[in-house]
């Protein structure tokens, strides 16, 4: 049998040596990282998505009467309506 330079020793292809058991480990904490970072980036993204939704269906009062009035001056709603909503925002 042989000991220390053979087949699978030091010398060998299959050994590789310190450089490569370093090459493997900074492999491993790369690739770690890049599994967190795109954990991250997935929760952000979505939490970013509800946020802006959450923000656009529940418009502050000042938006609410510039949008009531935008659709009074386009037509979309008639005077009667345009008021019914003043009402109801307590305007």
């Amino acid at each position: 049998m042989m000991y220390g330079r053979g087949y699978y020793g030091y010398g060998s292809m299959m050994g590789g040596g310190w450089f490569a058991g370093l090459f493997m480990l900074l492999f491993g904490a790369l690739l770690i990282a890049a599994v967190v970072l795109l954990v991250l980036w997935a929760v952000r993204a979505s939490s970013d998505h509800t946020h802006g939704a959450s923000m656009h269906s529940h418009p502050t009062h000042d938006e609410a009467v510039t949008i009531a009035r935008r659709r009074l001056a386009t037509g979309e709603i008639t005077k009667e309506q345009f008021d019914e909503i003043m009402r109801a925002l307590g305007t």
